[in-house]
């Protein structure tokens, strides 16, 4: 496995000039500054981007986060949300930039080609950001949209962007190293497709027609049955392989193979990074943990949140942790309604539920309940850092997700 996001990076404080020296850079600008009605917070935004003001800026799919110093001695946490494009759309973009040699050339040089967006927008994989799709998130108290620390986050990340407009990709979902692994399948299946076919072959439809005639009803499968593994003989000196590595990977194949046999396809799709968070979630030992954060590249922190959000809710515990969305704002407004009158019953100071997104937050309480696309609420509770954990396994009631948030929290 090899890293495909950034890590962190200081952002680069700003003179008087311009914070986006590119197009491609000036494009994001343009996104937050239409985004905004604000022109006090975007002004003083600029002001705490040119001091120096926002820390180390953490690039993860869907969003760039840092802490950002305020007019208070602790920094506060800012967070810039952008919708990853989906599977379809990143093929569509993927092809887009394969379908032009020079496309890959001028990003391999550090440019953003202004013929790749255009084509990829109108082939439906929007690129650059949009008014609309810029969210800010921030844990101090002003509720301004952005406040002024999510705004110096916004500024000061263009100049990454200027540098190295693979950020975009990776905020898009995708890596620079993935994007180019993707290209390079890409490149070989077009040359074999090109290349003379050795024989004429037989067409599909064909073959599985005089298969389906000629081949009796194949039997119920049996039930799984407990799957061990043993490599016959030692892999070969030097190679680096350990018997009890590869041994350990062939009976997890072997059980995803005998769940997918049942229905069960949960796993059968994963990003590399999710992937190596199920194996992790089964426990295979710390060495095996270590090198599972050191082979996806990722932040050894956030890596454990993963595992702990998997052993709670499997995949669709992962995307909560992951991915916010805007769920429909009747359920939300439902869901307040029920959680007020079950924190009435549960303390007698007087509480406030936080609504952003998918999310509500018992601040006072380091309480966080999250909507899935489940349609479960996933309880999350906060550490000391200010970092969110999963604190319990998921429940359609929210009632019930806050209770077992509650007891875990120590109320």
């Amino acid at each position: 496995m090899s890293s495909s996001i950034p890590g962190p990076r200081r952002a680069p404080a700003r003179g008087k000039r311009a914070f986006a020296a590119t197009w491609w850079g000036q494009a994001w600008v343009t996104a937050l500054e239409d985004s905004s009605l604000d022109s006090g917070r975007l002004s003083r935004g600029r002001t705490y981007a040119r001091k120096g003001m926002v820390g180390a800026v953490v690039i993860a799919p869907g969003q760039v986060r840092a802490a950002v110093q305020g007019s208070r001695p602790r920094p506060y946490r800012s967070a810039v949300h952008l919708p990853v494009l989906t599977d379809a759309q990143w093929d569509t973009l993927l092809d887009t930039i394969a379908a032009r040699a020079g496309h890959l050339a001028a990003l391999l040089d550090g440019e953003m080609p202004a013929e790749l967006v255009d084509d990829a927008r109108r082939a439906g994989a929007p690129f650059l950001p949009q008014p609309a799709e810029l969210d800010p998130e921030c844990s101090c108290p002003d509720w301004g949209y952005p406040c002024k620390h999510a705004a110096a986050l916004c500024y000061a990340i263009a100049a990454t962007i200027d540098d190295d407009p693979f950020v975009l990709f990776a905020v898009r979902g995708r890596g620079r190293e993935e994007v180019f692994a993707e290209l390079r399948a890409r490149r070989a299946a077009a040359q074999e497709t090109t290349a003379p076919p050795a024989s004429s072959g037989v067409p599909a439809a064909a073959a599985y027609a005089h298969w389906a005639e000629h081949t009796p009803e194949l039997p119920e499968l049996p039930e799984p049955a407990a799957h061990t593994a043993a490599l016959p003989v030692a892999p070969p000196p030097g190679t680096g392989l350990v018997t009890a590595d590869l041994e350990r990977l062939m009976a997890d194949a072997a059980a995803r193979a005998a769940r997918i046999l049942t229905g069960d396809t949960a796993s059968l799709h994963l990003p590399q990074h999710q992937d190596a968070v199920r194996i992790a979630a089964s426990s295979p030992g710390p060495e095996w943990f270590h090198h599972l954060i050191q082979n996806t590249g990722t932040n050894p922190t956030a890596f454990a949140r993963l595992t702990r959000a998997w052993r709670h809710g499997g995949p669709t515990g992962v995307t909560v942790a992951e991915q916010p969305h805007t769920p429909d704002p009747t359920v939300m407004k439902a869901t307040r309604t029920a959680l007020d009158a079950a924190l009435a019953e549960m303390t007698d100071s007087p509480t406030h539920l936080r609504a952003w997104r998918n999310r509500l937050t018992l601040t006072q309480h380091g309480i966080q309940l999250r909507l899935g696309p489940d349609a479960r609420w996933y309880p999350y509770r906060q550490d000391e850092d200010g970092e969110w954990w999963p604190a319990a396994p998921a429940d359609s009631d929210p009632v019930t997700a806050l209770t077992a948030a509650w007891s875990q929290n120590g109320e």
